[in-house]
């Protein structure tokens, strides 16, 4: 589990898109809290130690503001189009003894037989919807993919939770799977050669028989 981290935070006074520009020029992200029937609170936090806590793996931080410290859930982070720069950030309210229910992804561990005897690696799920308690979100879900072979495969039902950790997926749902190579067919330029050749064999015979 990721640890939480303490994340210095301070109000801030909407004033439009330039502003919100000019703040993030100053190394400063615009977010907002929210939740628990509380008021919503507009504010900024650094971005170099908000980007060091996703780097680290933080889900749940416990954000400093106004003297007060809540423990806030990391909702969303709005990049922009090419997927560099923080935008903004969304904090939810979270409690010590709350479930929460979030998306983390999944992660492959080891190295499938399977594949190294010719087989594909597939993962359909890349990311697994679960419950857990809000102050122990899981960094990802680890699967071990060690002793999968050709037409192995590991369902959602299969799957090894941290405690407290339930999943909300189609218990049947593939994970991750190896699929036998597929194998040119045999001759298949055969069919095309052995209707091309008694054409040709066709149309010789008869223009044959019209030079008798």
């Amino acid at each position: 589990m990721a640890e939480s981290v303490v994340l210095v935070s301070e109000k801030r006074q909407p004033h439009g898109s330039a502003e919100a520009r000019r703040l993030r020029r100053s190394g400063k992200i615009p977010a907002v809290l929210y939740g628990h029937k509380e008021e919503t609170i507009p504010l900024l936090v650094s971005q170099e130690e908000f980007t060091k806590a996703l780097r680290h793996g933080a889900r749940v931080i416990d954000l400093a503001h106004g003297g007060t410290q809540e423990k806030a859930l990391i909702r969303e982070v709005q990049f922009d189009h090419l997927g560099h720069d923080i935008l903004h950030v969304d904090f939810a309210r979270v409690s010590a003894d709350e479930r929460i229910k979030i998306e983390v992804r999944v992660e492959l561990r080891g190295t499938a037989p399977g594949v190294t005897g010719g087989g594909l690696l597939d993962q359909p799920l890349h990311n697994l919807s679960i419950e857990c308690p809000a102050i122990s979100v899981p960094e990802s879900i680890r699967v071990n993919i060690g002793e999968l072979q050709i037409d192995g495969v590991i369902h959602v039902r299969d799957l090894k939770l941290p405690e407290g950790v339930t999943a909300l997926n189609d218990p049947d749902a593939v994970v991750v799977h190896v699929t036998a190579p597929i194998a040119e067919a045999e001759g298949a330029a055969g069919p095309a050669a052995e209707q091309a050749e008694p054409e040709v064999i066709t149309k010789g015979k008869g223009e044959g028989e019209e030079g008798e």
